[in-house]
């Protein structure tokens, strides 16, 4: 095709999107039948189940699987609901939540990719803790992701000379792959979700802070004396250690001012309001989300000029696990209009029976009933949208839940974040770091293998935090 051909269709598109810039789709949830969330549900159970049963097909295809839920609901809504609504959709999802959505997971990624830790410990229970407990630190300021992949390898290494290694693995995926992102937005999708939303800062930071330090000093105490009665153990420790003790070294230290660059541009959106807004295809974008979002772009590629490329090369790092995150969330973000409408519609809609269940016959939350059934999807399904289901579902106003109804908020926070530990599926590193697990020679547990570990260990704990903070 001739540069003026292409100029011509550009042209052409350009008018045929501009009469419905400034339409915002509001479609009324309580006419959408439940077959509406077919294709969301369709995505969320492909990414749970398609890796357990053709793990190869979703290997090579998991992109078009997830184009193709996408067209099955795009094609039927724009058949019924006309172009502009359907244009007003996707905009929405795109421009206002998962394009932010995804800069900041690619900066977070970027960046802690470009840190290398060299060297090995010995891994005693004293320094398995240790590493457990920056890690559940880290994963707050450099994101779950990024915390579990700068880990992993050492602990790996650490615990190379050892026979019972599972244990290791496991307490690992529970705080630094899942809890310990808990106290900010830049922590665990859900909570981005949520600051994307409007939750301030400082609000995640504050009460989420108690119920984060409960559950690490639990899991950090009981990992402890699992991992010292193996470490006792007389045939624990191997006659030859594959990786023996050495210094440790740390290269990439730029990538560190740069974490906090991140933490800087985020803050920068949620304190500066100059009130400068644009329209795009009828979505209102602010100036301040568009100068986080370039600022986080800009930090992404000077990591990438800094870090000289053998530190990249020794981390292993590449970037199938964004561009899996970014394919799949896509997906999810299009699909979930619809449900989220029903939703809104509340006692008028379809899901009618869910918001019974969380509502008292007064229509008071109930927040206990909030952090169990958002805990359960997060773990059996992804937490991210799980989070955003039950924003929505609640009152989708910030404001109104970080007033009189914060103890709900912070139910949906907590399930969200928490149980997304449950099961291998429920958070993205959890599957990263079972492969990584697997590759370094250590024998995993199947998937309701480690369902044995998390709900043993978990469902108590979080019985207590019940008890705590929502029975009082």
């Amino acid at each position: 095709m001739s540069h003026q051909s292409q100029l011509k269709l550009l042209c052409l598109l350009f008018g045929l999107l501009t009469p419905i810039a400034g339409f915002a789709a509001d479609i009324d949830g309580s006419s959408l039948s439940l077959a509406w969330g077919i294709p969301f549900v369709g995505i969320l159970l492909s990414i749970a189940l398609c890796p357990l049963l053709i793990p190869t097909i979703w290997h090579h295809h998991f992109g078009k699987i997830t184009a193709l839920w996408s067209i099955l609901f795009l094609i039927p809504f724009a058949m019924t609901f006309g172009m502009d609504n359907s244009v007003g959709l996707v905009a929405h999802a795109m421009f206002a939540e998962y394009i932010p959505f995804i800069i900041l997971l690619f900066s977070l990624f970027t960046v802690s990719g470009g840190i290398l830790v060299k060297g090995n410990l010995h891994g005693s229970p004293a320094l398995n803790t240790g590493l457990l407990a920056i890690g559940a630190l880290l994963a707050s300021l450099m994101g779950t992701t990024g915390a579990a992949m700068l880990l992993i390898r050492p602990l790996i290494r650490a615990n190379d000379n050892r026979k019972h290694r599972v244990h290791v693995i496991i307490f690992f995926i529970f705080l630094v792959a899942n809890i310990g992102g808990g106290l900010t937005p830049l922590g665990d999708p859900p909570l981005f979700i949520g600051f994307l939303k409007g939750v301030d800062f400082f609000w995640t930071a504050r009460h989420m802070l108690m119920p984060v330090l409960i559950c690490t000093l639990v899991l950090l105490t009981l990992f402890y004396l699992v991992d010292s009665y193996y470490y006792k153990r007389e045939d624990e420790i191997e006659p030859r250690d594959p990786t023996p003790d050495s210094k440790l070294r740390l290269y990439g230290k730029v990538n560190f001012i740069l974490l906090f660059g991140v933490v800087a541009s985020v803050l920068l959106s949620g304190f500066w309001k100059p009130g400068i807004e644009f329209s795009v295809l009828g979505v209102h974008i602010e100036l301040q989300n568009i100068a986080r979002d370039l600022l986080l772009l800009v930090i992404a590629g000077l990591s990438m000029m800094l870090t000289a490329k053998q530190i990249r090369s020794s981390n292993q790092f590449n970037w199938e696990p964004i561009l899996e995150v970014g394919k799949l969330f896509a997906g999810i973000f299009i699909t979930i209009g619809p449900v989220l409408a029903i939703l809104r519609a509340g006692h008028q809609g379809h899901m009618a029976g869910l918001v019974s269940l969380v509502s008292d016959p007064q229509g008071a939350p109930i927040n206990a009933m909030y952090f169990w059934l958002s805990g359960a999807l997060s773990g059996f399904l992804d937490n991210a949208p799980t989070y955003l289901v039950f924003f929505n579902l609640a009152a989708g106003d910030a404001a109104t839940l970080m007033g009189p109804m914060q103890q709900t908020l912070l139910a949906i926070s907590m399930g969200s974040v928490f149980m997304g530990a449950l099961t291998y599926i429920g958070n993205a590193p959890n599957f990263m770091v079972k492969s990584i697990a697997t590759q370094s020679g250590i024998k995993m547990p199947s998937f309701f293998g480690y369902m044995k570990w998390s709900f043993g260990i978990l469902i108590p704990l979080f019985l207590v935090l019940t008890v705590i903070f929502f029975l009082g």
